[in-house]
């Protein structure tokens, strides 16, 4: 029974353990640290240390709007281009088999290659030239504390857990690089870059979790992950200088404060004893930046959207030492009608709806130590 409950949850916080809200390109999902740090229930009632490190990476260049890509703009070369490279180094106390405290910290690094930021006046880019900009540093710091619902002894075939944070905006959301071509005579300045690779979002916010695990066999079950942070800041007053390119976008001058979710679930299979430790995980996964927030207004520039990925995974779990690798491929990009776009369609009695650039797929992995 207790090597029964052991593997389920071992396998639960691999799969969840450093599972990042992460950006998908110029839908700026922020880091805002591990989704699911699920502590061992089985670990009986005495206090115990785990130091995890997950890693991320994808690259953005397929735009939408609404579910439709928009190929002309890789035929003309006009798309732009994220890579995003984090690494989320995350703390938790255990401090009993029900209750557990967490610190998260990401450490953000952004590239992005465009040409419409350098030289492009009422909707002409009189240069036509690509140039990048760049960001890094800390992202935002999240704080959590998290609690299993039932009793882990009694409760081996499942159990549910439940995490209520606060997320600190300690990363630079007034990041700054050049901008070509938007001086006089073609020369650069230094100007806010683009919302999608800022370190930060500028609000307080809270988070909420909930995470689920049920065996339906030895070592065939399910798992499901859901959170959400609620940013009630409206707006945190970063210029983005949209209204320079076009004055269609005036509306869009000043950077929101969104809220964003993730939801995850699946299947999962154990490998025991065949290769002890590993298990394989397939399920779907959902993430974005909804058009109006739960707290507060919903104004000013956002890109919302989302997008549903299928989820692969492999994990390892030992005594001390975890491992897991997930790759999310998308299926459905979709980059919806943000609150500034409905006052504009309004307004002139033209749909206008703007578009995103979204990743592909992203490739994650992350390791746990326990102490």
């Amino acid at each position: 029974m207790k090597k029964l409950l052991q593997s389920s949850l071992a396998l639960l916080i691999s799969l969840c353990a450093t599972q990042n809200t992460f950006s998908q390109g110029c839908v700026a999902i922020r880091g805002t640290g591990n989704a699911c740090m699920i502590a061992h229930a089985d670990s009986s009632n005495h206090s115990q240390w785990v130091v995890s490190a997950s890693a991320r990476y994808f690259k953005s260049f397929r735009h939408f709007s609404g579910k439709t890509e928009n190929k002309e703009r890789l035929v003309q070369h006009t798309e732009v281009i994220n890579h995003t490279a984090s690494v989320d180094i995350n703390i938790m106390r255990i401090l009993n088999d029900r209750w557990s405290l967490m610190v998260d910290l990401p450490i953000i690094s952004n590239a992005r290659s465009s040409l419409y930021e350098h030289g492009l006046v009422n909707g002409a880019n009189k240069f036509n030239e690509r140039h990048s900009m760049h960001s890094f540093g800390i992202g935002d710091l999240r704080i959590a504390a998290y609690r299993w619902l039932f009793d882990p002894k009694k409760s081996y075939r499942g159990n549910i857990q439940l995490g209520l944070g606060i997320k600190l905006p300690t990363g630079d959301y007034n990041y700054q690089d050049y901008w070509y071509n938007v001086g006089p005579n073609g020369t650069k300045e230094l100007r806010t870059v683009d919302q999608s690779i800022q370190l930060g979002d500028g609000g307080t916010g809270v988070t909420v979790e909930l995470n689920t695990f049920y065996n339906i066999f030895h070592n065939f079950g399910v798992y499901g992950n859901f959170f959400y942070l609620v940013n009630p800041r409206e707006q945190n007053g970063v210029r983005t200088y949209r209204e320079t390119l076009s004055p269609r976008l005036a509306n869009e001058a000043i950077m929101s404060v969104p809220d964003q979710y993730m939801a995850r679930g699946g299947f999962s299979y154990s490998l025991n004893p065949f290769l002890k430790g590993w298990a394989v995980a397939a399920g779907a996964r959902l993430e974005g930046i909804p058009v109006h927030d739960l707290v507060g207004g919903s104004g000013d520039f956002r890109r919302p959207g989302y997008v549903w990925s299928v989820e692969p995974g492999i994990t390892y779990s030992g005594e001390k030492f975890s491992f897991f690798a997930t790759v999310p491929v998308a299926f459905v990009r979709n980059r919806t009608q943000s609150v500034t776009d409905k006052a504009y369609s309004d307004k002139s009695g033209v749909f206008t709806r703007g578009d995103a650039a979204f990743a592909d797929y992203s490739i994650n992995a992350g390791v746990s130590f326990k102490f």
